[in-house]
This record gives structure tokens, C-alpha cells and sequence, in this order.
């Protein structure tokens, strides 16, 4: 079997390479030393032949050369860039690897994925790039800090104020991924780390990393990463945390095992090494008492718990293990799954037309699962479906029998008469297995339900399906601090659902307890992660500078030096600076007016237009201005009226209005250039302008941000 992207042929076994220091490298293998049998290196094999394809190894790796390469070369290159030139070239990345995915789909094979297993393992990586290429735009300012939330005010005179904002960590991000998908989970690790500005170093799991050093091929073979931003550690890296320090961090998905190891490294223990973990997860799929079967919402259960049980061979963190349903369908269940993986299940080699669920990745991973079913069986579950004999299966040449060298099995289904067993709550058999259990459900009472999920210790996603609003209530607000993540499935959705099994990149992943305690993803709030959040205190200027954000206080240009200077309207992007600024003259509002606003626009609450009334209202003293008659006129006494460098005015945010402006008062308006956001493909970008109206008495009346396109040049 030939491995295209990488040159692995049975003929000539090659040794997977890593890619470290901008160069891709691999170990010095002696005279007369074959690389798939050497000591020092491991064998990898096709999942469904057992066939030899590569051997893989990271002897005489220089670790520490690798981490200072990322925190020095890598920190550097990414420092060059904003937060939307990052973004953007996470687009074009997921542009250029959209066009390439056929070569990954047939290496992804030999891990025993069936096409649509590969898709959603490459597919769903590229989707990533591109969710975060958008919103690293949408979300973030276009520089390299973000400000978190209002600035406090420390002073009576306002010169001394408080801010929180986020930079990168100055480290590196260290992600070891899982097995069962070997780009999905480096890309959605990768891709808020990059936006972020920090660089990665991808160790990959040992049995399918030949995946994700062919993805780190083509991505390298793109030219668009800067240098030092992306390594890939293939073979074993055990004394890595050894290099690691208080600038680094690790994102650690695969068994909990694995992880207290890790965690209880010194350097994470004491030496502040940034550490989350996404681990070991019984998830659930929750039937609601209200459903029965023939209903659409026992269709969509049906459906969804087989999808989990044989997609990627059930090697997915989010498959579903616990089927928790009512006693009183239990049996009703148990028939219905059995049918329909009777009638959908084809076991085989995934490059054979026909199959739909191929092998485990490897005969350790075969060996493991039968065990841990077995445990089950012992403890007190029935084969409902399936059993653990080599299942006959069909081969790539199209025949069918028995394979000895592949990784297969039948997909096993258990019930279970003691919902209580502590086996079905606490043992993860990490392939195309999964348990029922009922739970009592009199007059639709859901509390054993609810105790039943939380038995699993912690889970990275559980499914609610129910079509009853008061079932779904009780049943999410009772689980939710136990998962990291609920699906409401009921007939509404379940056409357009992504699925229990799917995290989505604008959502976070990660679960309490046994699951791990981590996020990942999570949109622009995993893009945080990656980042240290400081408290800044300074005068108004100070923080200005720092944040490219206009602070209240801070100076303002008036032009000239007066209300009279040039107006910031006449300014391109490339002349305008934050703190240009614009101050209107007064303008009287009369009852005349507020009386024709009232009548024309309808709006005649009585504040308004009912002196006696208004009066009595303890907010006003009397008849009073709209508030919108108010904005409507501020922007007649700020707007330039000429064609200029203003394009367009899209809007305004966070309005508020504070002090009513009565007939007979006058307000006015200052303009200060906030926030200047240049587009990066476009020919103009995004002014933030603080607007801030007072009345006669310099009382302040309303503020708010108004928020114009405006040219670069």
C-alpha cells in the first residue's frame, strides 16, 4: 500500500519525519540497521492489513534546540503580525488544503478511517482554520492587544485609572494530540494559538502521526506559515516538559492516565508550566420520558446513538456510552439500535466499496477494547448486539471473510439490568461500544436520569432528547456542571444538528472531572487561552497608548487647537490618529420640536407630550426630548456634509442616556476618534468614534460609540 503525500511504500519503509527548526529532520539510522526494525524505532502498521508502512522515532531529537527555536524565531515572526494578518492567513491556509484533501483521505485510510471518517477528521480540521480566519477578523482589533471589559476609574479626577487587557504567553504552546484524529485535533489546537501569536510544537500520537506529519507536509509545502510557527515532533518526546518553564503551555488530549502523569511534572507542579487536558469521557445520551417510540424524537435517538457507536469505529472522546433511557422503553431501545446497525454496519477495509465502519487503528487498541467489554460482561452486561469473535469482513479486493492481521471488530451493544453498576459509570472501552441503562421515569420524574449522567464522573458532552420544553429545563440545568457540553435533540433539529459527536470551533470542548477540566476551542475565547490577561493601571494617556484605545481624560487634537480646527471627518485612515477629536456648538431644543418629532414618528409617550404627567414621573422635570431626537440631531451637528473619506455610518453601540434634556435646554456633542481598525483586504477600515453629548450645564447627557467605514487614503 502506497502513502502518496509521505512516500511510504511496504518496499521501502521510511522512517516518518518531524518537522523542528524550519527544516524536516529525522534520526541517523546505522549501517545494516533496517528503520522498521530497529531498536530504537517503532513499527507502524496499516490498521486493516497489519501491513508494515513506516516506522517512527525522535532519537538524538534536540528538544531543547526545538522549544528555543519556537520561543525565539517563532515568537518573533508571529510578533510581526496583527491578529487579523494571522486570521488571514489561517484562510488562505484553509484555502490552499481544501484543494489537497484527496491525498489525505487516502493516507487516513490506512488508519482504518472509511471516507467519511476522513472527512470529518480533515474536513472538519480545515473547517477550523477557516471558522477561526473569520472570526480572528470579526472578533478581535486588528493589533496584538485586546482590551477585557470596561476601564475602572481610580481616581476622583479621573487621571488614574484601571485596565485589564491580554498578550501573548512569550512561550510555547506544546500540544500532544490523540490518536483517532490526527488533524482535526492539531488544527483545532493550532489555530487559536496562531491567531494568538504563539507558535506551536504538534506531537502527534504515535499510530496514526504519519497523518498528521502528511497534513504538516502539504502546510509547510504552502509557504504561508511564518517561520518557527508550527513543529511537528514525530516518535516519542517524554523529556519535553523537561524544557519547558512559566512561558509555555501544553494541551494534552488522550487517556487520564497519560495526563496525571504529566500534570504531576515539576515543571507544571511548581515550575508554572500552563497545563489543560482533555481526557478520559463516558458521555450520555439522555431519552426524555416524553418520548416514545414512533416519534420523531425516538427516530433521532435511534439515529444518533448508532452514528456515535460506529463513526471513526467509535474512537471518538465524545461518542456516546451511555445510552440512559426510561425503564419503561429500555427494551423498545435495546431492539431498535440492534436493527439499525443489523441494517447499516458493513465491517471492512475502508478503501472496499460498501463499508461503512472500518478497523480500530491498531491491533493494541483491538486488544484493549475486547477487554474492557469483557470486564463489562462479567460486571453484569448482556450482548444486546454483536460479540467480540473476529468478525468476517471485506477486504480491499472485495472478499469477504475473516482477517487475522486487522484491527476489526463487531460493533458490541450492552444492557444492563443494574443501572447502578459502577463498571458502566466508570469503564470506557474505547471503540464501537456502548451501554443501555433505564432510569424510573413515574408521572415523568427525570432526578435518576440526572444522577445517573452525573455517575459518569465528569463528561465532555451528553444529548438531551426530549420535545418537552419542561423536560429539557430540568434535565440541562441538572447535568450541565457535569459536561462541558449539551445537545437538545428533538424533531426541530435533528436534521440540521452538527450531532452529538461533534464539536464545533465556535463552541468550547473540554468537560470537568474525568474528562480533563480543559477547553479547547471555544471560538475566540480559546484564542485567549493562548494569552495573559494583566491589570494596567496608568493616566488615561498611558492606557491609551498601550491599548490603541482612546481612554476618557486622555488628550484629544481639535485640529487648530479649537473647536474650530479641522474637522476628523476630512481625514483618511492613513491621516487620522486616535484622540482627533470634534466639538459641536450648542443647540436648543424647543417644545416645538420635541412636540413635531412626537407627532411625525409617532412616538408620544407621554414624557413627551404630557406636561402634568412628565412632571409626576420622578426621572423627569417635565416634558423632556426623545432620546432619538437627541442622536438624530447630534449627528446633523458632527457630520461633515461633503463627499470625503467617510464612506458610511454602520451603526452605534452602547448607548446610554443619562441626564433628560427639558424644552428650553441646550446639549452638544464632542467627537473623538476611538478605535481605528484598518481592513487588511479591503480599501478602508472601521472608525470607532466616542460620541459623548452635554447639556448647557456641561452636565453629560448620553454617551455612545458611533461607527463609521472610512477610506485609507
Amino acid at each position: 500500500m502506497t502513502a502518496p503525500a509521505l512516500g511510504l511504500t511496504a518496499e521501502t519503509v521510511e522512517t516518518v519525519p518531524s518537522y523542528v527548526r524550519d527544516a524536516w529532520w529525522t534520526p541517523d539510522v546505522p549501517d545494516g540497521e533496517d528503520a522498521a526494525t530497529a531498536g530504537r524505532r517503532t513499527p507502524i502498521r496499516d490498521a486493516s492489513t497489519g501491513e508494515v508502512m513506516a516506522a517512527v522515532s525522535a532519537d538524538g531529537l534536540d528538544l531543547a534546540a526545538v522549544v528555543a527555536h519556537g520561543r525565539t524565531v517563532g515568537q518573533r515572526e508571529l510578533g510581526k503580525l496583527t491578529f487579523h494578518q494571522r486570521a488571514l492567513k489561517l484562510k488562505e491556509l484553509a484555502q490552499y488544503l481544501s484543494g489537497r484533501r484527496e491525498e489525505l483521505y487516502a493516507i487516513s485510510a490506512c488508519s482504518g478511517a472509511t471516507l467519511s471518517d476522513s472527512k470529518v477528521d480533515i474536513d472538519g480540521g480545515i473547517g477550523v482554520l477557516f471558522t477561526f480566519g473569520s472570526k480572528g477578523r470579526r472578533e478581535l482589533p486588528n493589533s496584538q492587544v485586546v482590551i477585557d471589559g470596561p476601564a475602572e476609574a481610580l481616581s476622583r479626577d479621573g487621571s488614574f485609572v484601571g485596565e485589564h487587557i491580554y498578550t501573548r504567553i512569550p512561550g510555547v504552546a506544546v500540544q500532544i494530540n490523540a490518536f483517532n484524529f490526527p488533524v482535526w485535533g492539531m488544527l483545532e489546537k493550532l489555530a487559536p494559538a496562531f491567531i494568538a501569536g504563539v507558535p506551536s510544537i504538534v506531537k502527534p500520537a504515535t499510530p496514526t502521526g504519519y497523518v498528521a506529519a502528511a497534513m504538516v507536509r502539504l502546510i509547510i509545502g504552502s509557504g504561508i506559515l511564518p517561520a518557527g510557527s508550527l513543529q511537528l515532533i514525530s516518535g516519542s518526546a517524554r523529556n519535553l516538559l523537561d524544557e519547558l518553564d512559566y512561558r509555555d503551555l501544553v494541551a494534552f488530549t488522550g487517556s487520564a492516565g497519560t495526563a496525571k502523569t504529566l500534570k504531576s511534572h515539576p515543571n507544571v507542579v511548581s515550575g508554572g508550566v500552563r497545563f489543560t487536558s482533555e481526557t478520559d469521557s463516558l458521555n450520555a445520551a439522555i431519552l426524555g420520558p416524553d418520548v416514545v417510540p414512533g416519534s420523531a424524537e425516538f427516530a433521532a435517538y435511534i439515529a444518533s446513538v448508532v452514528t456515535e457507536m460506529t463513526s471513526k469505529a467509535g474512537q471518538k472522546c465524545t461518542s456516546i456510552r451511555r445510552a440512559i433511557v426510561p425503564e419503561t422503553v429500555r427494551r423498545d431501545v435495546v431492539d431498535a439500535i440492534g436493527a439499525a446497525l443489523r441494517k447499516r454496519v458493513v465491517v471492512g477495509d475502508p478503501r472496499a466499496d460498501g463499508v461503512t465502519m472500518g478497523a480500530l487503528t491498531s491491533l493494541d487498541q483491538l486488544a484493549e477494547v475486547r477487554s474492557a467489554v469483557e470486564t463489562m460482561i462479567a460486571a453484569g452486561g448482556t450482548l444486546a448486539y454483536g460479540n467480540l469473535a473476529a468478525p468476517a469482513v471485506i477486504h480491499a479486493d472485495g472478499s469477504v471473510g475473516p482477517s487475522a492481521d486487522g484491527a476489526f471488530m463487531s460493533p458490541v451493544l450492552l444492557d444492563w439490568d443494574n443501572a447502578q453498576a459502577p463498571e458502566v459509570h466508570s469503564l470506557e472501552a474505547f471503540g464501537p461500544v456502548a451501554s443501555v441503562v433505564g432510569y424510573e421515569s413515574a408521572n415523568g420524574d427525570v432526578s435518576e436520569a440526572i444522577r445517573l449522567a452525573a455517575l459518569g464522573g465528569g463528561s465532555l458532552v451528553a444529548t438531551v432528547c426530549t420535545n418537552d420544553p419542561a423536560v429539557a429545563q430540568e434535565l440541562v440545568t441538572g447535568i450541565a456542571a457535569h459536561h462541558g457540553r449539551v445537545l437538545l435533540l428533538n424533531r426541530e433539529d435533528a436534521r440540521s444538528s452538527t450531532g452529538h459527536g461533534s464539536p464545533v470551533p465556535h463552541l468550547v470542548h473540554g468537560g470537568p472531572g474525568r474528562a480533563g477540566g480543559g477547553e479547547e476551542l471555544g471560538g475566540v475565547r480559546s484564542v485567549y487561552h493562548h494569552m495573559q490577561r494583566t491589570a494596567v493601571q496608568g493616566s488615561p494617556n498611558m492606557l491609551t497608548a498601550i491599548t490603541g484605545v482612546w481612554h476618557t481624560g486622555a488628550d484629544r487634537n481639535f485640529g487648530a487647537g479649537d473647536a474650530a480646527g479641522e474637522h476628523p471627518f476630512r481625514k483618511s485612515l492613513s491621516e487620522l490618529r486616535i484622540g482627533d477629536a470634534f466639538a459641536s456648538r450648542l443647540r436648543q431644543v424647543s417644545l416645538e420640536d420635541i412636540t413635531a418629532f412626537a407627532n411625525t414618528t409617532g412616538d408620544t409617550f407621554y414624557a413627551h407630550t404630557n406636561q402634568e404627567a412628565a412632571a409626576a414621573n420622578p426621572f423627569f422635570p417635565g416634558i423632556v426630548a426623545h432620546g432619538y431626537l437627541l442622536l438624530s440631531w447630534a449627528a446633523g451637528l458632527f457630520v461633515d456634509p461633503e463627499p470625503g473619506p467617510v464612506l458610511a455610518n454602520y451603526g452605534l453601540e452602547n448607548l446610554r442616556f443619562i441626564t433628560p434634556v427639558a424644552a428650553g435646554d441646550s446639549f452638544r456633542v464632542t467627537l473623538t476618534a476611538k478605535q481605528i481598525t484598518p481592513r487588511e483586504t479591503d480599501e478602508y477600515g472601521e472608525v470607532r468614534w466616542d460620541a459623548i453629548l452635554h447639556n448647557q450645564n456641561d452636565e453629560i447627557v448620553a454617551t455612545y460609540d458611533v461607527l463609521t467605514l472610512v477610506a485609507k487614503e
